[in-house]
């Protein structure tokens, strides 16, 4: 074991590192609207960790509440708005999870893209709705022009849900038509919403 005292090399390396990306990020934090290119509204690390925050708020409290199956439902911060998304089985388990989100500390609007599943899904579907899943997040990942990590894609018996915040209605356009263009989708639920 390595022990190193407060002025020993290995501290002094590591301040000197600590420093330089400190620096860099600063730095980068610095600049100025007409020095960004991107058309899309750009978030600050504090804005990136409030989001993640809230985000954690919100999935530790339905995770909290045993009449809720919290893993039906995909949740995404950007600046106090959160998007709910997923398939649930009744209404009265999307208003309780809608109440329970309104609840969390850090929620300023909810915009509710949940849809109520139509049919029991057997394990044969879910293992389709695995593999759809699947083509289509290939698809979206294969596209040079998709910021595809900012979409969540969820299937349910041969419908597919597209959901999060991207840059601009081109964006939102060409996820639908690449899914849209996969064998064996049937319909695609547009729950994305344009970055603010």
């Amino acid at each position: 074991m390595v022990h190193t005292t407060p002025h020993s090399p290995g501290n002094a390396a590591m301040a000197k590192a600590l420093a330089g990306i400190l620096a860099i990020s600063l730095a980068a934090c610095g600049k100025t609207p007409e020095e960004s290119s991107s058309a899309a509204p750009t978030a600050s690390m504090g804005d990136v960790i409030d989001n993640t925050v809230v985000t954690a708020r919100i999935k530790s409290a339905l995770m909290a509440n045993p009449k809720i199956n919290s893993y039906d439902f995909k949740v995404e911060t950007r600046n106090g708005e959160v998007l709910l998304s997923g398939f649930v089985d009744t209404q009265a388990q999307l208003d309780l999870a809608l109440e329970t989100v309104h609840a969390v500390e850090g929620v300023g609007s909810v915009q509710n893209n949940v849809i109520l599943k139509g049919a029991s899904a057997t394990a044969g579907n879910k293992v389709d709705d695995s593999v759809m899943t699947a083509r289509v997040k290939a698809a979206l990942l294969a596209d040079p022009g998709m910021h595809s990590l900012d979409i969540r894609v969820v299937t349910h018996i041969d419908e597919v849900q597209l959901s999060g915040f991207v840059d601009n209605q081109t964006q939102m356009d060409r996820a639908m038509a690449l899914t849209q263009a996969i064998a064996g989708v049937k319909h695609v639920a547009n729950e994305m919403a344009i970055k603010k």
